[in-house]
């Protein structure tokens, strides 16, 4: 079993974000030990750079553009590293795998926090805690049963999950203590897969159906874009709640809203079609809906795991062995994802 590390060449530029924010002084150290570390912030990889610094790269850390040309200028490269946490349009992954370099995302780490999150969010739906708490600052509550006519509890409910991701995953052992009965759509796992965590796996309009509450964690693809709307949303029980935490463009968000404003269930979404949210937008005068800016994952604790996450894996590649804590491309999913770079702000 090989053990001794090979000295490597890595070069860091995680624009759009910044070193400090992902890498304390111990993962910068841990890196420096795995060989010659070069640090680019503050602009683009320009081709004189690239010639200098990357081209000799056994390993990049960063999402900036690489398409096939650059790619056959890197020979000795061995692994792509995106510490933005996206599988993002800008690299040549046919190349990459036909000449066995590995592309990796740091996304796992947003998992636990999003999945906390989509529970604060699913319970508010139920129980309508910030429903309250506006009619108070408006001065039009009401006390005990007349103000949970429209509550439900997450105990023993019927919970539908859309996608079982990493964060589907992430989400599944925050429900058990409820007792919930979860019942999973995901085209992209088998039926013994989704067993296995203790899912129901059925088809959508099962999930659709016959979920008091449904949580949409599906990641966006060229495949299933707006693939939940006005036909998908009628199937839904009258009175259920609907949480949105992955990306806004798997569903038709215009008739979202219609459904919501109707009263026919409520929603709350962590995630919208622009962003930031233009100040007239319907959604910021739509009934029955929760609205969070896109905050879910954006936890310091989390993006300082990102550099651990790459550094693990990077210790093990420096070591010839495969990597394990980040997401591995895939060459049959990843050119399907439809995911946009985070904004630098």
């Amino acid at each position: 079993m090989p053990n001794s590390i090979m000295p490597k060449r890595i070069f860091l530029a995680p624009e759009p974000r910044a070193v400090r924010d992902i890498f304390d002084q111990s993962d910068v150290e841990r890196l420096r030990a795995l060989g010659d570390v070069y640090i680019h912030e503050g602009g683009p990889v320009t081709d004189s750079l690239f010639d200098d610094k990357v081209a000799n790269a056994d390993i990049i850390m960063g999402q900036f553009d690489l398409p096939e040309a650059r790619l056959k200028r890197i020979p000795s490269l061995r692994a792509v590293f995106n510490v933005e946490g996206n599988f993002l349009p800008n690299i040549d992954y046919d190349y990459c795998f036909r000449n066995s370099i590995r592309v990796l995302s740091t996304s796992p780490v947003f998992a636990e926090p999003v999945a906390e999150a989509a529970l604060g969010m699913a319970i508010d739906v139920a129980r309508g805690i910030s429903k309250s708490d506006r009619q108070f600052r408006d001065g039009s509550e009401e006390y005990g049963l007349a103000a949970n006519v429209d509550a439900f509890s997450l105990y023993r409910q019927d919970v539908g999950l859309i996608g079982l991701g990493d964060l589907g995953k992430a989400i599944v052992p925050l429900l058990r203590p409820f007792g919930c009965r979860i019942r999973a759509y995901d085209p992209w796992l088998p039926a013994q897969y989704v067993r296995s965590l203790g899912c129901e796996s059925v088809s959508l309009d099962e999930v659709l159906k016959r979920s008091r509450l449904v949580i949409v964690v599906a990641g966006v693809t060229s495949q299933n874009q707006g693939f939940l709307g006005q036909q998908e949303f009628a199937l839904m029980q009258k009175g259920s709640g609907l949480v949105l935490v992955s990306r806004a463009a798997v569903v038709d968000f215009d008739a979202l809203l219609d459904f919501a404003d109707r009263g026919h269930f409520r929603v709350a979404t962590d995630v919208f079609p622009e962003e930031p949210l233009p100040a007239s937008h319907r959604a910021r005068r739509t009934r029955n809906l929760i609205l969070c800016a896109h905050q879910a994952g954006a936890l310091d604790a989390a993006i300082r795991q990102i550099g651990k996450l790459a550094v693990g894996d990077a210790e093990l590649i420096a070591r010839g062995l495969p990597p394990v804590l980040c997401k591995l491309a895939q060459p049959e999913t990843v050119k399907l994802l439809r995911s946009k770079p985070i904004d630098k702000s």
